[in-house]
């Protein structure tokens, strides 16, 4: 049976303040105990909205899974989400941002369990949807080399901004009221306004934020690693179905900054936007043969 994670509340910085829910992980070994130095530190940064709901499950059982293959892994719920302080309607995306930058630190700060300092461990950011665009603006801003590991990256965060908008204006269609919809919603966050879109009140200063980021990581360090995974219900088996042409064009983003780029596609749903909560098993064990396929 699985270690419990350990729970705590993590201080956080301005401008969001209040505390973070975290889960810890510990790094076991193949028999349970826990490892004196993990393979790596891993900091898992969630989706946006109702997506992170639907791939808690999924976030869970993949962190206990990179525990119990020897990596430390830390899950951190963002300013207004899930059991951290603030609502919703708080959040910023520099606030989202300093909170990754905060999980990092704990991370790095916590000693191994003989006491010595953890410097020279791998730190690996991994990100589902949204996530990914954080890992990527989190670490332009540490002075250390990471790697990522990236769940559905999208190219930008305008694409899933838009995605989100339309369910305003789809809920908007079936009350006969869609005409002109997404224009109103924008010119409201342009003038400081949130608005109310899915259960989800959204402030200008996140939506901003999430429709400017993109997903171009900063120079490779140390020899970076990206490894890029998606979920595709047609796929026969994981290496004969290909990646989409944004995604091509992402990596090679990547690549071009140094990278080692490694893609799979594991067979599974979309699990983050699924109407009931499902698992993609086969997601969970490419995740872990990429993770230790760069291993000595």
């Amino acid at each position: 049976m699985p270690a419990p994670a350990e729970a705590f509340f993590l201080p956080a910085p301005a401008p969001g303040g209040g505390q973070r829910f975290c889960l810890f992980h510990v790094a076991r070994d193949a028999n349970g105990h826990p490892l004196a130095r993990p393979t790596g530190l891993v900091l898992y940064i969630h989706p946006f909205a109702e997506e992170m709901n639907k791939s808690r499950r999924m976030a869970a059982l993949q962190a206990r899974a990179m525990a119990g293959a020897g990596f430390s892994v830390m899950q951190i719920d963002l300013l207004g989400c899930g059991d951290s302080s603030g609502d919703f309607g708080d959040a910023t995306w520099e606030a989202w941002v300093k909170d990754v930058l905060a999980g990092i630190t704990w991370l790095r700060a916590r000693p191994s369990s003989d006491g010595q300092p953890l410097d020279h461990v791998p730190l690996w950011l991994w990100g589902l949807r949204a996530g990914c665009l954080l890992a990527v603006d989190a670490a332009k801003r540490i002075a250390e080399p990471c790697h990522f590991l990236f769940w559905q990256a999208p190219s930008s965060g305008k694409l899933l901004l838009q995605q989100f908008m339309r369910l305003k204006v789809a809920g908007d269609m079936a009350s006969g009221q869609s005409k002109g919809v997404m224009d109103a919603l924008r010119q409201q966050l342009a003038a400081g306004s949130a608005v109310d879109i899915a259960g989800y009140s959204l402030a200008g200063g996140l939506a901003n934020g999430l429709e400017q980021s993109v997903l171009a990581p900063p120079a490779a360090q140390a020899g970076g690693r990206v490894e890029w995974l998606e979920v595709s219900t047609r796929a026969a088996t994981a290496e004969s179905a290909g990646l989409s042409p944004v995604s091509e064009k992402s990596i090679a983003v990547c690549r071009a900054q140094g990278f080692q780029v490694r893609s799979r596609v594991a067979r599974g749903p979309a699990f983050w936007q699924t109407t009931e909560i499902e698992d993609a098993p086969d997601l969970l064990l490419q995740t872990l043969l990429a993770l230790e396929a760069g291993l000595p």
